[in-house]
């Protein structure tokens, strides 16, 4: 029960700090401020992960899927993560920054199919961010 409460703290705490910032990647008026708040997503997921953010986003695909397993915690996260990494994706689509799009795509798309997320269905708390950044 312990372990549930801390889980479902941690996990609202990343969907508003991820919320907070892809809206903010939205709004920005530049290219620097947009790559700002790609960078404190990426931040949000890999201390989700509970790893350090350059090493998280370092990783291939495959890599950090089994980090994902060796934690035990895959399971549990594997939606918020692959949601978050496809849309800091976006992000640095439109910035312009296609390497790094097409990374957070590849990781994403890993997740989605080793924890058989369905990417077109985000997890409940992630619903209403997800209906304001696709209009």
């Amino acid at each position: 029960m312990l372990q549930r409460d801390y889980l479902l703290e941690v996990i609202g705490q990343f969907v508003e700090s991820v919320t907070q910032a892809l809206l903010s990647a939205r709004a920005a008026k530049d290219k620097p401020a947009a790559l700002e708040s790609a960078t404190e997503v990426e931040h949000d997921v890999a201390g989700l992960l509970d790893m350090d953010s350059d090493v998280a986003m370092d990783l291939t695909p495959d890599s950090l899927v089994t980090m994902m397993l060796l934690s035990g915690m895959g399971d549990a996260l594997a939606g918020y993560v692959a949601f978050a990494l496809s849309r800091v994706a976006d992000v640095y689509d439109e910035a312009g920054e296609a390497e790094a799009a097409e990374a957070r795509r590849e990781q994403a798309a890993a997740i989605a199919a080793s924890f058989e997320v369905d990417t077109d269905r985000p997890p409940e708390e992630l619903r209403a961010l997800a209906d304001r950044l696709d209009t």
